[in-house]
């Protein structure tokens, strides 16, 4: 039933004109669905309709009038955009106050998805800047003919904070299809409030350190060399010998003279 629907809204005026002139010649109903592939009780309402009305085409309401102006859609959109953190409903609420006339947060939605925008969780990661960029391409050249051996005796850490409280994912933005990883649509951090912990831990080719949990407080230089550099680096330092390589970022407690003394 669902097809034949279908068939019966998308029947042209030319083909509706065709059908009426076969049952004006004394056709059945039935020889004419059959012939044209559609359902009997299509052809015999359009036979009604033109008996009663005397023509063929259809009658197409207009509808409930459009609640936004072409302006008004492109108000949504900007706004939308220009701080893609917002929900429908304060896009609604700031469209209202603008134009003077009542917006529900629905009629925006569809309004966003007119224009391509949809609401997405973020990518979560550190944007990197231009200059993040450069440098990484430009380490990227230098060490691409590295074979195995030669990154076998490179160290790499790094930390990392957990947070101890959950995360709903429940703050979308809004951003167009294909923009994932825009700059735009990037949470640098999470920040949920509550406590969380300090990780590290080392990995090469082959082989990792164990987790290191860093207890309450800060970590500077001291610390970071008397419980990561002593305990874990040290050691496979002395496992590699003078080819050793210990690669770390540019943290503050990696760069202190404690740290590069050590």
């Amino acid at each position: 039933m669902a097809t034949n629907q279908s068939v019966r809204r998308h029947l042209h005026a030319f083909t509706r004109g065709r059908i009426i002139g076969k049952l004006e010649e004394g056709r059945s109903v039935t020889s004419v669905a059959a012939e044209f592939g559609i359902a009997h009780s299509i052809v015999s309402r359009l036979w009604r309709q033109f008996q009663t009305t005397r023509t063929a085409i259809r009658g197409f309401s207009s509808g409930r009038p459009r609640g936004t102006t072409p302006a008004d859609d492109r108000y949504i959109a900007l706004q939308a955009r220009r701080n893609r953190r917002q929900t429908a409903g304060e896009i609604a609420r700031h469209t209202t106050q603008a134009t003077g006339r009542p917006i529900s947060r629905f009629t925006v939605a569809r309004r966003l998805h007119g224009g391509g925008l949809f609401a997405r969780r973020p990518v979560r990661c550190v944007p990197l800047t231009p200059a993040h960029r450069r440098r990484r391409s430009l380490w990227c050249r230098e060490y691409r003919n590295w074979r195995d051996n030669e990154w076998g005796r490179v160290l790499f850490t790094d930390e990392s904070r957990f947070s101890l409280s959950s995360d709903s994912h429940r703050k979308l933005i809004w951003r167009e299809r294909g923009s994932r990883n825009h700059p735009s649509n990037i949470i640098e951090r999470d920040r949920y409030g509550g406590g969380g912990v300090l990780v590290w831990g080392g990995i090469m080719l082959g082989s990792r350190t164990d987790l290191h949990i860093f207890d309450a407080g800060s970590v500077n230089g001291t610390r970071y060399c008397n419980e990561i550099l002593l305990p874990y680096v040290r050691l496979f330092r002395g496992a590699m010998g003078p080819q050793f390589l210990f690669m770390d970022d540019n943290a503050p407690c990696h760069r202190t003279v404690a740290a590069n003394s050590s």
